[in-house]
């Protein structure tokens, strides 16, 4: 049983005094633990923004978020879990389909092994990775809902999402969990379920629950640990806790993925906040053109940049989780009417064959994995051309961020928060305000970006035209290799050049490539023009198929 497994936690009843004449008794299946340890030993860490002030969060009770469910859940035996294991663990979407469909599975049992997992090792305090914010209550009645209707009819035709227990960053509104942004300000912050969700759900797709991220999406503080929140704390990477950062801002999403809590989980991304993070936790990510998703629902950074987008273990399931979000959101004047199936398109001409690739020459020099990765792509019938881009900046970026966040965020609080009366915030100086009350608990690393957004005076006849000019930036920056050599996608390292995709507003996607010596995953990221996803889609799943480099963490097996 899953008690046997929390080797660290004490199963006891405490009583607590709610008033004079009323007490409650609580079963606790989780103790906060002194991290004061685990701090010392980060203090000398080589990456400065990893020498980390706290780990676990001082404001999340974790019996909390686990106690709703840990009736069912303890139930689960450990011969179920390995009993389900072979059909479930680092299987793809389709795979897993198919053990229900042939009887070897149902939707409970899928739903249970990932909960399963999550308890195991996010209330035990020597494994948890900070992950998980929030459960879905209701998920197993919804999974057991799901295997009455497939029972009812199982030759009829489904979306592959149906059934399928997806993860949220904790940026997406969702009915019936808060959604944080990570922040305290918005701890209690109730909505309805994003234009995304609200797709997810509408093709079968069970929402497990919210996962961590680095707070405000990484729009809070200066020179911070990604990953970070003061709703979640510090949020830790699979292959090597406290040694690897966990990337950011979608840290949650990543890490969840790569420890194989869900089917798949969902980030968003500004800049580099879905391709750091998938690279980091060896996960494909798909940063999709600005548009393609919906935004309407998720707590914003830029309206010129966000975007919402897929993160899987593999091509595949990225395709399907993609499919599945998509659809016109009159809400959002960038969204796209799309009646493209991408699991269909991914399938298509798969061959890194005759495909002409542009590879950054300083980075066939200094990052060997890469370089071996490309002799490895031209060996499959690849064309390579090595170029060296124009040395530009991206001038003003930073005020984007700050102007569209200075009018983004009261526009979504606006539309979006049903409970004002609770959630006291109406602007960023409101929000400044209320860390400024209590500092050590809400800003432990202080706000100076928030700072910035209002101490920035560009004006919005100014932001147009740094947006315009920044977007010719970085279309300029890729299409001049692109054009003069026909190419079908760009090849990068990681997040490298997130930001000229992000400007250029040109899709990416990050496929896992190797790992460096000492553990720590890296991934391969090929960048195209606008809408060109299936395309990347085809070429990450050739590459994928070919090189087949993606290994679980070792502690999470």
């Amino acid at each position: 049983m899953i008690s046997r497994l929390l080797t660290l936690v004490a199963l006891t009843l405490i009583f607590s005094c709610k008033t004079e004449k009323e007490s409650t008794v609580k079963e606790v299946i989780w103790q906060p633990y002194n991290d004061s340890i685990d701090v010392a030993g980060n203090s000398d860490h080589e990456i400065k923004r990893m020498r980390y002030k706290l780990i676990q969060s001082k404001v999340l009770n974790k019996n909390e978020i686990f106690l709703p469910l840990y009736n069912e859940v303890s139930k689960v035996t450990e011969a179920d879990y390995q009993k389900w294991k072979p059909f479930i663990l680092e299987q793809d979407i389709l795979s897993i389909q198919f053990h229900i469909a042939d009887g070897d599975l149902t939707y409970e049992e899928l739903t249970l092994f990932y909960l399963y997992r999550i308890y195991k090792y996010e209330l035990n305090n020597e494994t948890t990775l900070n992950t998980i914010l929030a459960l879905n209550s209701n998920v197993l009645e919804e999974a057991r809902a799901a295997d009455k209707e497939f029972k009812k009819s199982p030759s009829k035709e489904r979306n592959p999402i149906f059934g399928m227990p997806i993860l949220l960053k904790d940026n997406i509104d969702t009915d019936g969990m808060s959604t944080t942004a990570g922040a305290i300000a918005l701890m209690n912050n109730s909505t309805n379920d994003a234009f995304i969700v609200e797709r997810l759900k509408e093709n079968g797709a069970l929402i497990l629950g919210k996962v961590n991220l680095s707070e405000w999406a990484y729009f809070l503080c200066s020179d911070c640990p990604v990953g970070y929140s003061a709703v979640g704390g510090q949020t830790l990477n699979p292959y090597g806790r406290m040694i690897f950062e966990t990337g950011g801002s979608s840290a949650g999403s990543g890490t969840s993925v790569a420890a194989n809590y869900a089917v798949a989980a969902v980030g968003t991304e500004t800049s580099g906040s879905i391709l750091s993070p998938s690279s980091q936790n060896s996960v494909v990510g798909l940063k999709p053109t600005i548009g393609l998703l919906s935004r309407s629902g998720i707590v914003p950074i830029s309206s010129t940049l966000d975007t919402p987008g897929p993160m899987t273990k593999n091509v595949v399931d990225n395709a399907i989780l993609l499919t599945a979000m998509t659809g016109h959101d009159v809400t959002d004047s960038k969204s796209v009417s799309t009646s493209k199936n991408y699991l269909q398109d991914t399938f298509k001409g798969n061959t890194l064959q005759g495909k002409r690739f542009g590879v950054f020459k300083n980075l066939m020099e200094s990052d060997s994995i890469y370089a071996e990765t490309i002799t490895k792509i031209k060996s499959l019938g690849g064309i390579i051309i090595e170029f060296t881009p124009d040395q530009v900046g991206l001038p003003g970026f930073l005020s984007i961020l700050n102007i569209d966040m200075k009018n983004d965020l009261p526009a979504y609080i606006k539309a979006n928060v049903k409970n004002k009366e609770v959630v006291k915030i109406g602007s960023i100086a409101d929000v400044i305000e209320f860390n400024n009350q209590d500092s050590l608990i809400r800003i432990p690393y202080g706000q100076a970006l928030f700072k910035g957004i209002i101490a920035d005076t560009t004006s919005l006849e100014e932001l147009e035209v740094i947006v315009s000019d920044l977007e010719n930036i970085g279309r300029s920056y890729f299409d001049k290799a692109m054009d003069a050599n026909h190419l079908d996608a760009i090849l990068s390292i990681n997040n490298y050049h997130a930001g000229y995709a992000a400007v250029a507003k040109y899709p990416a996607l990050t496929v896992p490539m190797g790992y460096k010596k000492s553990g720590e995953p890296l991934s391969l990221t090929f960048i195209a023009k606008q809408f060109q996803e299936a395309a990347l889609l085809q070429l990450g799943l050739a590459f994928e198929k070919a090189t087949k480099v993606r290994k679980m963490p070792q502690s999470y097996h």
